[in-house]
């Protein structure tokens, strides 16, 4: 994140106020940390897609079975978000991210030990046990840090990073497994072992960079400190969860994790499969490599733009609706002319779609989770959602064994992500109060 965008973060504020100068140290400090972990993150949930360009025909891997690999992890991610989440709550997001960073690293770098199909779904789900409460864990993080008329722009920062990671993944990925039979180690071996271990430095690096809240942070003044901390705790959340049982009972959390679902099935449906179904065109690992990478790249772009302009002129339901569409339709495309070019374009609307719609979702939960509510109604929210990244690549692989073609799982891939449009356009009615419409509620529209 460059010094612009972070002052981008401060644009509502007076310049020359102790509120504004805390904020403007905490988005050139925070978010570009808390980013580059995330992309990391990300390379290594996704790089087993390249893996498998040659790691399925060495462990034996069927494509129904890769599959189930792929979304094992989702499966340990989503059953211990919340507890971790809980904890993070407990011991201060410092200590329990850094944790959460350095064992991943580990246990990612760990994939490169596998020798079958057993030990690949051993491993996969650790790594999800490992990295569960990262994403909603951080948001907690941004909301003791970052004001709400300014938190929606580090939110589509940090979110940039999902794109971004596909964007770096598939020209690194590519060449690290030209290092194929050096110290009779295989090409994605090596790439396990160099893209995972970065992450367990990092989170060493957060051990001593972050600070839990703005109140404890060595590196603000103490008007600073004395200003953020005023500013963040003086926000207004309307019809406020406040703890886990309220959280579980309010039916806007449900609605969230449901529409969640669908367009996160869509996303890794597509990005696990991406490097095989260009495959398809017999193009080489490096071709592969750097196709893989332009969708991506149009995601980031169009994040970014996606985010400032809802930040700018709200109705996020409405913008959240036609993101979902966009991606539904690109695979619809992608589907209907399957030619190289005709199916890349379709694959990069389909991604652009998708990864708006998750920049400007993060944006509408915290609006009415506070304290202990927050840090749950978020990880229950992502666990719910991040199912979605253990079925997308199940059914991606099962339709593709059934049917012998990639067509079928797009299709099914469009259609959760078209249900998720639907949501999103009557959010504003199912996340209405009973008690209904005063100018203080919530409003997503």
């Amino acid at each position: 994140m460059s010094t612009r965008s972070s002052d981008e973060l401060a644009t509502n504020a007076d310049v020359s106020s102790p509120e504004s100068s805390a904020i403007r140290k905490a988005a050139l400090r925070l978010v570009p940390l808390m980013t580059l972990c995330f992309l990391v993150n990300y390379i290594d949930r996704t790089n087993i897609g390249f893996a498998a360009l040659t790691m399925n025909k060495a462990l034996g891997l069927t494509t129904e079975a890769f599959g189930w690999g792929a979304g094992i992890l989702f499966f340990g991610y989503c059953f211990f978000e919340v507890p971790s989440n809980f904890l993070l709550y407990r011991y201060g997001a410092r200590i329990w991210l850094a944790r959460i960073m350095i064992t991943w690293g580990l246990v990612s770098a760990a994939t490169a030990l596998v020798t079958g199909p057993t030990s690949f779904y051993v491993v996969r789900f650790l790594l999800g046990v490992a990295e569960a409460g990262f994403n909603p864990g951080v948001m907690f993080f941004f909301l003791a840090w970052f004001p709400k008329r300014f938190r929606s722009r580090a939110l589509a920062w940090f979110q940039m990073a999902i794109p971004l990671s596909a964007v770096v993944a598939g020209p690194l990925s590519a060449a690290i497994m030209q290092l194929d039979g050096l110290l009779n180690l295989a090409g994605w071996q090596w790439m396990f072992i160099l893209e995972g271990l970065p992450a367990t430095v990092l989170g060493i690096v957060l051990l001593f960079a972050l600070a839990d809240r703005p109140d404890v942070a060595s590196w603000l003044t103490p008007e600073e400190r004395k200003a953020l901390t005023k500013a963040v705790a003086n926000e207004h959340r309307a019809h406020a969860s406040t703890n886990f049982r309220a959280v579980v009972r309010d039916m806007r959390v449900i609605a969230l994790s449901v529409l969640q679902f669908g367009f996160t099935v869509g996303s890794y449906g597509i990005g696990i499969f991406l490097p095989q179904i260009l495959r398809e065109h017999h193009l080489s690992i490096i071709t592969i490599g750097l196709l893989s990478s332009v969708p991506y790249l149009c995601g980031c772009i169009a994040t970014i733009l996606w985010s400032g302009a809802v930040d700018r002129g709200g109705r996020r339901s409405i913008n959240l609706a036609v993101t979902c569409a966009l991606g539904a339709s690109g695979l619809l495309l992608a589907v209907w002319i399957p030619s190289l070019s005709v199916a890349m374009i379709g694959l990069t609307i389909a991604i652009v779609g998708v990864t708006s719609a998750r920049g400007i979702f993060w944006s509408i939960p915290p609006q009415f989770l506070v304290g202990e509510g927050a840090a749950s109604g978020l990880a229950l929210i992502s666990s719910i959602g991040a199912f979605g990244g253990f079925m997308g690549p199940v059914l991606m692989g099962w339709l593709k064994a059934t049917t012998g073609s990639f067509s079928a799982g797009l299709l099914c891939m469009a259609a959760l992500i078209g249900i998720s449009s639907v949501l999103a356009a009557l959010l504003p009615r199912l996340l209405r109060p009973r008690h209904q419409a005063q100018p203080s509620d919530v409003s997503v529209g």
